[in-house]
Protein backbone atom coordinates (compact mmCIF):
# COMPACT_ATOMS: atom_id res chain seq x y z
CA UNK A 1 0.00 0.00 0.00
CA UNK A 2 1.45 3.44 -1.01
CA UNK A 3 1.04 6.01 1.71
CA UNK A 4 1.63 9.36 1.00
CA UNK A 5 3.10 10.99 3.84
CA UNK A 6 3.30 14.51 5.38
CA UNK A 7 5.34 17.23 3.53
CA UNK A 8 8.13 18.66 6.21
CA UNK A 9 11.07 20.89 5.74
CA UNK A 10 14.35 21.22 6.75
CA UNK A 11 13.09 22.62 10.47
CA UNK A 12 11.45 18.92 10.74
CA UNK A 13 15.14 17.63 11.50
CA UNK A 14 15.63 19.53 14.63
CA UNK A 15 11.72 18.95 16.00
CA UNK A 16 10.80 15.35 14.69
CA UNK A 17 9.67 13.43 17.54
CA UNK A 18 12.42 10.41 16.55
CA UNK A 19 15.64 11.14 15.89
CA UNK A 20 18.56 9.69 15.22
CA UNK A 21 22.11 11.26 14.72
CA UNK A 22 25.54 9.67 13.70
CA UNK A 23 28.87 11.16 13.18
CA UNK A 24 31.54 9.11 11.40
CA UNK A 25 35.07 10.55 10.53
CA UNK A 26 36.01 9.66 6.34
CA UNK A 27 39.34 10.33 4.94
CA UNK A 28 38.06 11.28 1.94
CA UNK A 29 37.38 15.70 1.82
CA UNK A 30 34.38 16.84 1.72
CA UNK A 31 34.02 17.76 -2.18
CA UNK A 32 34.50 14.36 -2.70
CA UNK A 33 31.43 13.22 0.06
CA UNK A 34 29.16 15.98 -1.32
CA UNK A 35 29.52 14.62 -4.89
CA UNK A 36 28.75 10.70 -3.17
CA UNK A 37 25.76 12.26 -2.00
CA UNK A 38 24.74 13.91 -4.72
CA UNK A 39 25.18 10.74 -7.05
CA UNK A 40 22.01 9.22 -6.48
CA UNK A 41 22.53 5.82 -8.61
CA UNK A 42 25.69 5.50 -6.64
CA UNK A 43 24.14 5.14 -3.96
CA UNK A 44 23.29 1.37 -4.26
CA UNK A 45 26.88 1.07 -4.69
CA UNK A 46 28.23 2.52 -1.37
CA UNK A 47 24.67 2.26 1.05
CA UNK A 48 24.25 -1.44 1.52
CA UNK A 49 20.44 -1.41 2.74
CA UNK A 50 19.97 0.49 -0.67
CA UNK A 51 19.13 -1.73 -3.43
CA UNK A 52 18.12 1.06 -6.43
CA UNK A 53 18.34 4.51 -6.63
CA UNK A 54 17.38 6.77 -8.90
CA UNK A 55 16.52 10.67 -10.03
CA UNK A 56 13.07 11.79 -9.89
CA UNK A 57 11.36 14.74 -10.76
CA UNK A 58 13.80 16.63 -13.09
CA UNK A 59 16.84 15.64 -10.55
CA UNK A 60 14.61 17.57 -7.51
CA UNK A 61 13.66 14.08 -5.98
CA UNK A 62 14.93 10.47 -5.71
CA UNK A 63 13.49 7.11 -5.70
CA UNK A 64 15.22 4.64 -3.62
CA UNK A 65 14.76 1.19 -3.11
CA UNK A 66 15.86 -0.70 0.43
CA UNK A 67 16.80 -4.20 1.07
CA UNK A 68 13.20 -5.58 1.68
CA UNK A 69 11.55 -4.34 -0.77
CA UNK A 70 10.65 -0.30 1.53
CA UNK A 71 10.35 2.33 -1.50
CA UNK A 72 10.50 5.80 -1.22
CA UNK A 73 9.67 8.59 -3.45
CA UNK A 74 11.87 11.87 -1.95
CA UNK A 75 12.02 15.30 -2.53
CA UNK A 76 15.16 16.85 -2.38
CA UNK A 77 14.82 20.10 -0.03
CA UNK A 78 18.59 21.27 0.41
CA UNK A 79 21.58 21.13 -1.51
CA UNK A 80 24.10 23.16 0.14
CA UNK A 81 27.35 22.08 -1.47
CA UNK A 82 29.40 21.57 0.10
CA UNK A 83 28.08 21.26 3.88
CA UNK A 84 24.41 20.19 3.40
CA UNK A 85 22.42 17.62 1.26
CA UNK A 86 18.69 17.24 3.06
CA UNK A 87 15.88 15.42 1.42
CA UNK A 88 11.89 14.23 2.76
CA UNK A 89 9.77 11.20 1.88
CA UNK A 90 7.38 12.05 0.29
CA UNK A 91 5.51 8.47 -0.37
CA UNK A 92 6.17 4.88 0.47
CA UNK A 93 5.08 1.57 1.16
CA UNK A 94 6.30 1.49 5.14
CA UNK A 95 3.40 1.02 7.27
CA UNK A 96 2.68 3.52 10.03
CA UNK A 97 4.90 6.36 9.58
CA UNK A 98 3.88 10.05 8.75
CA UNK A 99 6.82 12.15 7.82
CA UNK A 100 10.66 11.16 7.19
CA UNK A 101 13.25 13.82 6.37
CA UNK A 102 17.18 13.03 6.48
CA UNK A 103 19.84 15.09 6.56
CA UNK A 104 23.59 14.79 5.72
CA UNK A 105 25.77 17.72 7.31
CA UNK A 106 29.89 17.79 6.26
CA UNK A 107 32.21 19.32 8.02
CA UNK A 108 36.58 19.63 7.37
CA UNK A 109 38.13 17.44 10.15
CA UNK A 110 42.28 17.59 9.06
CA UNK A 111 42.56 16.28 5.44
CA UNK A 112 38.92 14.25 5.95
CA UNK A 113 35.45 14.82 6.65
CA UNK A 114 32.93 14.55 9.86
CA UNK A 115 29.52 13.04 8.32
CA UNK A 116 26.76 13.65 10.46
CA UNK A 117 23.64 12.02 9.53
CA UNK A 118 20.00 12.90 10.89
CA UNK A 119 17.56 10.20 10.59
CA UNK A 120 13.88 12.31 11.35
CA UNK A 121 10.81 11.00 11.39
CA UNK A 122 6.94 11.13 12.99
CA UNK A 123 4.16 8.03 13.12
CA UNK A 124 1.89 6.61 14.64
CA UNK A 125 2.81 5.13 18.35
CA UNK A 126 4.37 1.53 17.01
CA UNK A 127 5.89 2.96 13.92
CA UNK A 128 7.88 5.45 16.61
CA UNK A 129 8.41 2.73 19.39
CA UNK A 130 9.80 0.47 16.26
CA UNK A 131 11.84 3.49 15.03
CA UNK A 132 13.70 3.88 18.47
CA UNK A 133 14.72 0.09 18.68
CA UNK A 134 16.07 0.25 14.92
CA UNK A 135 18.46 2.75 15.68
CA UNK A 136 21.17 0.40 16.55
CA UNK A 137 20.53 -0.85 13.01
CA UNK A 138 20.93 2.22 11.60
CA UNK A 139 23.98 3.06 13.72
CA UNK A 140 25.34 -0.38 12.04
CA UNK A 141 24.18 0.58 8.55
CA UNK A 142 25.63 4.17 8.65
CA UNK A 143 28.99 2.37 9.90
CA UNK A 144 29.34 0.23 7.14
CA UNK A 145 28.01 2.92 4.54
CA UNK A 146 30.55 5.16 5.58
CA UNK A 147 32.97 2.73 5.44
CA UNK A 148 32.17 1.45 2.18
CA UNK A 149 31.87 5.01 0.50
CA UNK A 150 35.48 6.03 2.34
CA UNK A 151 36.83 3.12 0.55
CA UNK A 152 35.36 3.60 -2.77
CA UNK A 153 36.36 7.48 -2.84
CA UNK A 154 39.90 6.30 -2.30
CA UNK A 155 39.81 4.06 -4.84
Amino acid sequence: MVRRLRPVGLDFVGTAPVRHVFVREVSAPVAAVYGALEDVPGWAEWFPQVTAARPAGAGAGRDITLTGGVRFRETIIAADAPGVYAYRVDVTNLPGVRAIAEEWRLAPAGTGTRVRWTFATDGAAAYRLAMKVARGGQARAFRDAMTALDRRLRA
